[in-house]
C-alpha cells in the first residue's frame, strides 16, 4: 500500500479497499494498516479518518487495532525490535534475550530510546515456535536469537537508521 498525504486520495483509497468486502467492517484492518503507514502511527485523526471512510466510529476503529500487535497506538522509532515471549521462545530464553536489548538499547521494553531511533516491544507470538526465540527487526524474522548475538544485533539496527 502507498502512503497517502490528501484526506480525499485516503478516503478514495480506504473506499476502493472495502469495495473488496461485503461489509465495510472488513476492511478495517486495512484501512488502519494505510493510516499508520501514512502517519507512522495510529494516530486520533487516523481513526477518524477510517471511520469516516467505512461509516464506523473511531472507537470501534481503536478497539479493533488495540488488539493487535502489528497496529502501533503510539510513536515508534525508526527501527522496531520486537522479542517473541509467547511460551516457546519464554522456554528456551526469551527473557533474557529481552534483558540482553533493553541492557544494550538503554530501554526497556514498550519504550523508544532517547534519540528516537529504535523502539523495543515485546510481541505476544510470532510463529517460529520450534525456532526460538524469536526477534522481529523492522518486521523481518531472527531466530534463533541468544543474549549473546543482542550486541551484533543493536549494531546493525544502530548502523541501519
Amino acid at each position: 500500500m502507498k502512503a497517502v498525504e490528501n484526506p480525499s486520495d485516503f478516503r478514495r483509497m480506504v473506499q476502493e479497499i472495502a469495495d473488496h468486502y461485503p461489509d465495510p467492517r472488513s476492511a478495517v484492518l486495512p484501512a488502519l494498516r494505510l493510516a499508520q503507514e501514512r502517519d507512522g502511527y495510529l494516530t486520533r485523526e487516523g481513526f477518524r479518518d477510517v471511520a469516516d471512510a467505512l461509516d464506523l466510529t473511531p472507537a470501534y476503529c481503536e478497539g479493533v487495532a488495540s488488539f493487535y500487535d502489528m497496529f502501533h497506538l503510539e510513536p515508534v522509532g525508526g527501527q522496531l525490535v520486537e522479542v517473541c515471549t509467547n511460551v516457546s521462545c519464554a522456554l528456551v530464553g526469551a527473557q533474557e534475550v529481552l534483558e540482553a536489548f533493553e541492557s544494550e538499547l538503554g530501554v526497556r521494553a514498550g519504550g523508544t530510546t532517547d534519540d528516537g531511533a529504535v523502539t523495543l516491544r515485546t510481541i505476544e507470538c510470532a510463529g517460529g515456535c520450534g525456532w526460538g526465540t524469536v526477534v522481529a527487526v523492522n518486521h523481518r524474522y531472527r531466530e534463533p536469537v541468544r543474549p549473546e548475538d543482542v550486541p551484533a544485533i543493536v549494531e546493525e539496527v544502530r548502523g541501519a537508521g
